[in-house]
């Protein structure tokens, strides 16, 4: 069943959808959640001043607005986050491929870490080929509702396989570089490559 979207962004109010809590014959976890694991908490990022900067290794640096992100072609996927904590959601993500931004920027030979910036000044890396090879994901949906505040609005990173410490919540920026990067949690002993163990 295909499900059109009729919200409406007017500046950071969010008028609220219809959820969506089965996907291909399996339930999904509810987008609300009462708790809140981020470094300081929800933030709430106006739509009409936000630009998504694509910096750093390319040949053509981005700034985009939130409207012109989401013309990029649309993917949904069915997703299980994993917390280090012990915890795990199964989700319905929908949004645009990190690897069809990264196309618009060019990338430079010598691309080795993709960083991702967030509002509340939280950051998080990718390799570059592990961006590539999990088919990265900037979602501005979860089952089928647009993200709010406590969700990462307006795009929160989905890195399947990935701890849900790579999975960067209101993303403001992605840059990429030839180095090595350990972001907020990793500079505090949370492994780089953050596989999620079988």
């Amino acid at each position: 069943m295909i499900i059109v979207s009729t919200g409406l962004i007017v500046g950071p109010v969010v008028h609220a959808e219809r959820e969506i809590r089965e996907y291909q014959g399996k339930p999904l976890d509810p987008f609300d959640r009462a708790y809140d694991n981020s470094i300081r908490g929800p933030q709430h990022v106006d739509i009409d001043t936000y630009r998504l900067e694509v910096t750093g290794l390319v040949q053509t640096p981005q700034s985009l607005t939130y409207q012109e992100v989401l013309r990029l072609p649309i993917i949904k996927r069915a997703v299980t986050l994993h917390c280090v904590e012990g915890w795990d959601e199964h989700l319905l993500f929908e949004g645009v491929r990190l690897s069809d931004l990264l196309a618009m920027a060019n990338p430079r030979k010598g691309v080795r870490t993709v960083i991702f910036y967030a509002a509340d000044g939280y950051s998080s890396s990718l390799s570059y080929d592990d961006s590539i090879r999990l088919d990265v994901m900037l979602a501005s949906k979860i089952n089928g509702r647009v993200l709010d505040a406590k969700r990462g609005f307006p795009f929160q990173l989905v890195a399947e396989s990935k701890y849900g410490y790579k999975w960067v919540k209101w993303v403001t920026r992605i840059e990429l570089s030839e180095n090595l990067y350990k972001g907020f949690w990793e500079q505090r002993g949370y492994d780089n490559e953050a596989d999620v163990k079988k």
